[in-house]
């Protein structure tokens, strides 16, 4: 199976939910250029408030992304996994699984918010933004409209 893999990554706290934190949190990329890959390893980059939001590059193995991909009958299925399950916003129905014939590509973003165990530190919350493509695809693909695009976020007050 060739396919391409970006996933992003965004995480802060209540302290970016407002004014200009906010305003350069809204503002991170969608999209990045994907560098010279190897194939089974997605190209995975990571933006923190406690970095100012700058972007962090770096890979994983494909199978630790959270995603499945199958693929069959000359098509790719695409399904992010939702974790963890005890995450807000609830997601009791999802969408379908994406089927992508080769040389589409799928931006799928789902959001999250999160407090510690005790209920002593204060809410987290992260944004994964997952560009896939079936295929390989230029560097500066995932900079342009998606083929397809799936927006799974929800309320996070």
């Amino acid at each position: 199976m060739e396919v391409t893999v970006q996933w992003i990554r965004t995480s802060w706290t209540k302290q970016s939910r407002g004014g200009e934190a906010a305003t350069r949190r809204n503002a991170v990329p969608v999209g990045f250029r994907v560098p010279p890959m190897t194939p089974g390893v997605a190209h995975v980059v990571r933006m923190h408030e406690r970095d100012g939001f700058d972007p962090f590059d770096g890979r994983e193995v494909l199978r630790r992304v959270d995603v499945q991909l199958r693929e069959g009958d000359g098509r790719l299925r695409v399904l992010p996994r939702v974790q963890p399950f005890f995450a807000i916003p609830p997601r009791p129905r999802r969408p379908p699984a994406v089927r992508l014939v080769p040389g589409q590509w799928v931006r799928w973003q789902l959001n999250y918010r999160f407090s510690s165990a005790a209920g002593v530190r204060g809410w987290s919350y992260w944004l994964d933004t997952f560009n896939i493509a079936y295929g390989p695809v230029e560097a500066d693909a995932f900079l342009s409209p998606p083929t397809v695009l799936m927006d799974e976020r929800g309320p996070v007050r």
